[in-house]
């Protein structure tokens, strides 16, 4: 199907298909106030008759980009909402909150929220983490007041930049696989780029944004909970061992799979492969979520443990469809052949490895949505331009990833999944999603760039 649809457009067509869609889908959401998920939807069936797609491979090509970010996104979502409203309502978001704030003073309650994120990001993916953190950012913000953007864009851009730049996350693994850069290197130079690339593109920005957005709570999330009589709010241990679980369960899925690939231990032991999946995201939140209400379950009734659980999965499903039209929506542009034609030309441009590398990735994330198909993609592609520049050392390998993640992450707009997630969860308009969360990734993206441009001149 993608060489079909391919030949019967060519490059300039494609992008030109490309812009026009993510207009059209602009002017229905915010002139005509269509619902993002009907208008994701239709245009996402625009798209495939005009670039052309065979009509009996129309819906399955729909289905499939739905279907697949759903998969991806739904069973966190869902499971890391529960665990986050258990924590909301037992008080245990309050506990760890008032722990971070007495440590760090509430002058610093965004920088502190930072640095816990940066800790929890360094083995739990982007959404995840950012589920599970949440009603601890709603708590702080909803104790010190002021826009919520202050104290969540802190935290979700330090998940974001470990999510993109550092391993064991399968971006940069995949990256580091294809192009032959030493893993326990990038690590290291991944950690050192990653701490200011946070701070001037996720901390100090959030503190901007949070001046000039004055983004309220969102009332769906923190909405109001019948209290329980037994209710006692729980220890910090108690609270720091629920937000720790899954962290420690989802490193052994990607601690494992980097030792895999090193070569540390075989891909086919039994041991290794259950050990895995346990550390699977679904699996590990699942668990998590036992864990808490069995942890719960000393202080509240069963039937209360049953509502709140209930309670949490409400406010989320519309979050979860739109996300999943989102995933729709670049599903339908990289079936078109989009990415790849863009790909094509810039290829061949003569640019050195490392600019190359950035510009390539920039253009696929834009053209499709994915910052996961960018970053492999990219990597697949520069690395033959890689073998044929003579003289690269490992930290040059290591810098071209960097630049490569950098692409990826930039202009995160309407064909990204990403994007919804954020702004449906912070219950932020398409246009304030834009100008905020889009400016932070574009800023995270292209200081990472700078950084890594900058490494691979002195080094």
């Amino acid at each position: 199907m993608m060489t079909d649809i391919t030949n019967a457009w060519g490059t300039g067509a494609l992008l030109g298909i490309a812009a026009c869609s993510v207009l059209l889908l602009l002017v229905l959401i915010m002139r005509f106030r269509v619902h993002a998920f009907l208008a994701l939807t239709l245009v996402s069936l625009v798209v495939a008759l005009v670039t052309k797609v065979p009509f009996d491979k129309i819906v399955p090509t729909l289905l499939s980009g739905f279907g697949s970010t759903l998969a991806g996104v739904a069973l966190l979502v869902g499971l890391g909402a529960m665990i986050g409203r258990l924590l909301e309502v037992s008080g245990g978001a309050k506990v760890l909150a008032d722990t971070l704030i007495g440590k760090f003073g509430a002058h610093r309650a965004p920088f502190a929220l930072g640095i816990a994120s940066l800790l929890f990001g360094f083995p739990i993916f982007f959404d995840a983490g950012l589920v599970v953190m949440l009603p601890v950012i709603f708590s702080v913000a909803k104790q010190f007041g002021g826009s919520t953007l202050k104290y969540a864009f802190p935290a979700a851009g330090a998940f974001a930049v470990m999510h993109a730049l550092v391993p064991p996350h399968p971006g940069p693994v995949a990256a580091s696989e294809l192009l032959g850069a030493n893993i326990g290197l990038l690590v290291i130079v991944g950690l050192i780029i990653a701490m200011p690339t946070w701070y001037f593109g996720g901390y100090l920005y959030g503190l901007y944004a949070g001046k000039k957005f004055d983004i309220k709570l969102p009332t769906s999330f923190l909405g109001e909970v019948e209290a329980d009589p037994n209710h006692r709010p729980p220890s910090f241990s108690t609270v720091l061992a629920i937000l720790v679980l899954p962290l420690i369960l989802i490193f052994l899925d990607t601690g494992l799979n980097t030792a895999t690939v090193m070569g540390w231990v075989a891909a086919d032991n039994t041991l290794v492969n259950f050990l895995r999946m346990l550390g699977k995201t679904p699996v590990a939140l699942l668990i998590t979520v036992f864990f808490s209400l069995l942890v719960f379950s000393r202080n509240h009734t069963a039937r209360h443990l049953e509502k709140i659980c209930e309670g949490a999965l409400g406010p989320i499903c519309g979050i979860i469809l739109v996300t999943g039209a989102g995933g729709m929506f670049g599903g339908v542009l990289r079936a078109s052949g989009i990415g790849d034609a863009l790909a094509g030309v810039l290829s061949d441009t003569g640019m050195p490895v490392i600019v190359a590398a950035f510009v390539i990735s920039t253009a696929l994330r834009v053209a499709q949505g994915s910052a996961t198909v960018a970053l492999t993609t990219t990597a697949a592609l520069v690395a033959p331009m890689v073998q044929a520049t003579p003289g690269l050392s490992q930290f040059d390998l290591c810098f071209i990833v960097i630049a490569i993640a950098g692409g990826a992450t930039v202009l995160s707009h309407v064909n990204d999944s990403g994007f919804w997630l954020v702004g449906r969860f912070l219950e932020m308009d398409e246009k304030t999603t834009l100008k905020t969360w889009t400016v932070m990734e574009t800023l995270l993206g292209s200081i990472a760039f700078i950084l890594a441009a900058i490494g691979s001149i002195l080094l």
